[in-house]
Order: C-alpha cells, then sequence, then structure tokens
C-alpha cells in the first residue's frame, strides 16, 4: 500500500503542477512568477519561454524546485502518504 500511495502522490503532484503551469498562460506572468519562486532571472526567461508541452514542463527540474511539496502543502493541497504514515503508526 506504501508503494502505491507514493507512486500517486508523485502523479498528483506533477499534475498539480501541470496546472498552475497552465494556468499561468503568458509569458510574462510564467516568468514573474518564477523569479518569485527564486529562480535567476535567466533560467526564468529560458523556462518561461519553453514550447515543451504541459506535460513534460511539469516534471522539469526548474519547475520541480520552485513548486517543490513544501509549497504545495503551504497552498493547501493534501496528500496521501503523510495520512498514511500518520495512520499506520
Amino acid at each position: 500500500m506504501k508503494s502505491l500511495l507514493l507512486e500517486i502522490d508523485g502523479w498528483y503532484r506533477r499534475r498539480l503542477r501541470m496546472v498552475i503551469w497552465k494556468q499561468r498562460k503568458r509569458l510574462k506572468t510564467r516568468f514573474q512568477n518564477l523569479m518569485k519562486l527564486g529562480i535567476s532571472k535567466f533560467q526564468a526567461m529560458m523556462f518561461s519561454n519553453t514550447r515543451k508541452g504541459y506535460w513534460r514542463t511539469a516534471k522539469s527540474s526548474i519547475l520541480q524546485t520552485s513548486i517543490d511539496d513544501e509549497w504545495l502543502q503551504m497552498a493547501g493541497y493534501l496528500f496521501f502518504s503523510p495520512y498514511y504514515r500518520s495512520v499506520r503508526v
């Protein structure tokens, strides 16, 4: 059960990152939000100009480090594996 929940959580986090990236439709909005998340200006400019699809972009290292698990939890998203660990103890 633990490995299944970890796999589902991984997919869920990637899907959330994809939706967040998709909501930022304009290049300027993507650039500004990446700068707010602590990405350097050069990397933010290059990454906001990407032509890759949303799903592929969600797996990229820059988006995973800027929108990390802590950020998602602070935004109010819940995940299965921490709950499972608290119940199984």
